[in-house]
């Protein structure tokens, strides 16, 4: 295969690129600034839970394809554990009920129809109204196509909006989020099946890839941070890292795959969407492990602090999404934890005395760029204006929100880009 393919970035998007590109027998080196790969989506040790914990909390839906597939790639898929079926918990603290929306398995949603299936409260007109959300503009907000009062607002749109799209429904796109709603609850049951890493997103999806693209005889460089790109007419010509300068041949190729505000510094005559939102998540490593045999794997909860709770072995955490937005980015540690702590308990139906060993609360302030209709018409594409610079990351236009589905695809499209250029010389 002639030429090298030289990946900046070895978050989800570059490792995704990386993986694909070594699929098809390129010549990769896979360049990461941090001393870890995985950026955004990896896991860590925490000093004072004594656990490895995920930096954020995430869940893969079956109709997540991308992802799917890149973990059918380096053989983690068994990595990912799940229900049956597409069944989804909630708990109201404020009145204390308790139900599962629960899609059937086609995509004909007969379980609208029935009252066990689906929100308490709610009719088959008020799941119809979202079909305005199909034929949204681009410069209209989710609050601009659905219901914002009600309960189907308040129990549906409200923290669907804000779990997607990490932003209250009146800031976020809503073409942006019918792409999810058309990728997995229009195919139906099977496609919105919730599914987690059982031992953490660094051994589904970050280690193994590592380990892949190694196998396959590409280069792995960490703490290596690009400080700018040489351009030469229409070609990027040299890498400038902090300790070395890296020619790039014209037969070598480049992908991008940087945060927001790094892409925005390397290319300042880019348009990027820089303004950012805020996830808070809290980690509890519970005294007594069997007081959660009986809980679920992951809940919605409402009239609460906490918007969703995972549990995995003996911890139990949090995701805040919109933390900003709510005005729950500010909120110190001391006065957070034994607040959710008493949500935890509340929702998982465990006595608050029985306490925790120990908490954390980790605050992703870039957690996700602007997905406002404004932010998101300025998205850049995965080819630019140099023949052998191709761009991936949540941030680039692939249709979907800010999510670990929407980064692997941003990584599959610049190798495919590639590829093709290799190829023919010209886009996929």
């Amino acid at each position: 295969m002639a030429g090298r393919c030289h990946i900046i970035g070895a978050g989800l998007a570059g490792l995704s690129a990386a993986v694909r590109l070594c699929h098809a027998g390129f010549d990769v080196r896979l360049y990461e600034g941090a001393a870890q790969a995985g950026g955004r989506c990896r896991s860590y040790h925490d000093s004072r839970l004594q656990k490895t914990i995920d930096n954020g909390n995430h869940l893969v839906l079956s109709g997540n394809r991308a992802a799917l597939s890149f973990l059918d790639l380096i053989g983690t898929r068994d990595q990912l554990s799940g229900g049956q079926d597409a069944r989804f918990p909630f708990v109201d603290l404020a009145t204390g009920e308790r139900w599962s929306v629960h899609a059937n398995p086609g995509p004909v949603p007969w379980w609208i129809l029935k009252a066990e299936r689906r929100i308490p409260g709610t009719r088959l007109s008020d799941y119809l109204g979202g079909i305005a959300l199909a034929f949204a503009g681009p410069d209209k907000s989710v609050a601009d196509v659905v219901p914002t009062t009600g309960v189907m607002a308040d129990r549906f749109w409200e923290p669907f909006t804000l779990a997607v799209m990490n932003a209250p429904p009146e800031e976020s796109s809503a073409k942006l989020l019918w792409s999810v709603v058309r990728e997995t609850f229009v195919r139906g049951g099977t496609h919105c099946i919730p599914l987690f890493a059982k031992h953490g997103l660094g051994a589904a999806f970050i280690d193994p890839a590592l380990d892949y693209v190694r196998g396959k005889g590409a280069e792995v460089a960490l703490n290596k941070r690009l400080s700018s790109l040489n351009f030469e007419s229409d070609r990027v010509s040299a890498l400038v890292f902090r300790d070395e300068t890296i020619s790039v041949t014209d037969e070598d190729h480049v992908v991008l795959a940087v945060s927001p505000a790094q892409l925005a510094t390397l290319m300042p005559d880019l348009v990027v969407p820089t303004q950012s939102g805020v996830i808070v998540n809290a980690h509890f490593v519970v005294k007594d492990a069997a007081s959660l045999d009986n809980a679920p794997a992951f809940i919605g909860v409402l009239n609460s602090a906490s918007q969703w709770i995972f549990v995995r072995d003996d911890v139990v955490s949090i995701t805040i999404s919109a933390a900003g937005a709510l005005g729950l980015d500010k909120e110190t540690e001391e006065t957070m934890l034994p607040r959710l702590w008493k949500e935890v308990c509340s929702a998982l139906n465990m006595d608050i005395e029985a306490g925790y060993v120990a908490g954390r609360i980790v605050k992703e302030k870039r957690a996700t760029f602007d997905q406002s209709p404004a932010a998101v018409s300025t998205r850049p594409q995965t080819a630019t204006a140099y023949r052998n610079l191709m761009l991936a990351g949540d941030v680039i236009d692939t249709g979907l929100p800010a999510t670990i589905e929407g980064a692997i695809r941003s990584g599959e499209k610049a190798a495919a880009c590639v590829a093709n250029r290799c190829k023919t010389g010209q886009d996929e």
